[in-house]
């Protein structure tokens, strides 16, 4: 009993305790895992707080865009900032109408499909930012367990060749290296548990934003259909 006292006496047990008494790889595979963690929880309060500014700035633009202001009014308004969003969308289209009737356009079709891949080009611009850096997530996430499992297997294995070499396999000898070797599995799984959650439910809101401008694109380019045919069917007909 007093050999297994001072066995369990020799191990520090506390978190700290633990990763210090680990080797070199499994110290390397916690450090790891705790700056992925870090970074998890920075992308997702990062996305959290865009998100919200993005659905306020959507709100504030369909509120103006739907007031019943002039459309030229609202681009002259927009034009010389630096728009993000629906206004961006906007802006595009807007930018190439005024081109293209500025050079004489003829052709209805034409028009259509240059202001409609105007705003598909800022509309995947757009989409690209609000989903940067969550595939960061989705790899934490999946392979976060994985790397922490690694970690436990190297320190099992250590554990063992040093049961070995002191020819004991009493439980004080085993335990506190068994315990370092499952402490990184349990780190990994606290850096992906969030990771998994954050990434489903940004995805998600992401979408829902992504679905607004496409809802949007499709609105605003029926508008500019009807003011296409408006402006040009007088002039063919003069033909």
């Amino acid at each position: 009993m007093e050999q297994v006292g001072m066995a369990a006496a020799a191990h520090d047990v506390s978190l700290w305790g633990l990763f210090m008494q680990a080797g070199l790889i499994v110290k390397l595979v916690m450090i790891g895992l705790v700056g992925a963690s870090i970074w998890t929880w920075a992308i997702i309060i990062d996305k959290y707080l865009t998100y919200a500014r993005v659905r306020r700035q959507y709100d504030q633009f369909e509120q103006v865009f739907w007031s019943g202001q002039s459309l030229e009014e609202l681009y002259r308004t927009l034009a010389e900032r630096n728009n993000t969003g629906l206004a961006a969308m906007f802006v595009a289209a807007m930018r190439e109408w005024k081109k293209s009737f500025e050079r004489g356009a003829r052709s209805p079709i034409g028009l259509q499909m240059r202001i409609d891949r105007a705003m598909d080009v800022t509309m995947a611009r757009e989409s690209e930012a609000l989903e940067a850096r969550l595939p960061s997530l989705a790899t934490i996430g999946s392979a976060g367990p994985f790397i922490g499992l690694f970690g436990t297997v190297v320190g099992i294995m250590t554990s063992f060749q040093a049961i070995a070499g002191s020819n004991s396999a009493s439980l004080a000898v085993v335990a506190p290296g068994i315990a370092e070797a499952l402490l990184a599995t349990a780190i990994g799984l606290i850096a992906a548990i969030p990771a998994v959650m954050a990434y489903n439910k940004l995805s998600g809101e992401a979408g829902k934003l992504i679905g607004r401008m496409e809802g949007f694109a499709d609105e605003f380019s029926a508008i500019l259909s009807r003011q296409i045919d408006e402006k040009l069917q007088p002039r063919q007909a003069a033909q």
